[in-house]
């Protein structure tokens, strides 16, 4: 009977150690993060009717440290999303790329040893924007040289992690970001006056992520 008791309660201690969530691990998640835009502007482009920002999807990662069995980090990356940008009266008029890197602090809810583990997040995001181009309605309307500044905002997620065992989990996370920038673009006076732009312009994302993740 002793030895079966010792056998159990080392049995026990396995098991409840195979579903910890806990201090020094290391885990990353993989999978498809869709960026929907809150969009605005001011300036030229927000005086024109229907200004909006295109979604995308593309592959997110999330690299995330337990510094506590509470606390974690995380850093978001992921493929570069791409954006078309129009107006209701002009239809799409460009194309941009950005990726936007974001570094969280988080706070997972109840127990290091549950298979659910709620968390909220709170960080700052760096997005940078590339590969700005006018499509040929744009170029017909005597646009030129567009460029989008780099920006730095806050940012929040709230997420789940369902643990399926002790190297796996499954996780959807919703995120906000604070990402503002200024666009930058000439006109030859073909419709716009001839001058200079600088147009405000408000993205101000949520990002929808569904992933799976391994443990470390």
């Amino acid at each position: 009977m002793k030895k079966l008791a010792l056998a159990a309660l080392v049995l026990g201690s396995i098991s409840g150690g195979a579903w910890a969530h806990e201090a020094g691990e290391f885990f990353i998640r993989a999978g498809t993060a869709t960026v929907r835009p809150t969009e605005g502007a001011n300036g030229t482009l927000g005086s024109l009717n229907g200004f909006n920002v295109s979604n995308n999807t593309q592959l997110g990662l999330t690299f995330t440290y337990m510094a506590t069995d509470n606390i974690g980090v995380e850093l978001l990356a992921a493929t570069p999303f791409r954006h078309k940008i129009g107006t209701g009266a002009t239809g799409d008029i460009a194309t941009v790329h950005q990726l936007p890197p974001t570094l969280m602090a988080q706070w997972y809810f109840g127990e290091a040893t549950s298979k659910f583990r709620p968390y909220v997040g709170v960080g700052v995001n760096y997005t940078t924007f590339f590969d700005e181009k006018f499509n040929d309605t744009g170029d017909d309307a005597g646009l030129s040289d567009l460029s989008l500044k780099d920006s730095w905002g806050v940012a929040g997620q709230v997420g789940v992690d369902y643990l399926i065992n002790r190297d796996w989990l499954l996780n959807a996370s919703v995120w906000y970001m604070d990402i503002d920038t200024k666009a930058r673009y000439k006109s030859d006076g073909s419709v716009l006056p001839a001058q200079n732009y600088n147009d405000k312009v408000r993205i101000d994302p949520w990002v929808f992520m569904f992933s799976a993740g391994y443990r470390f």
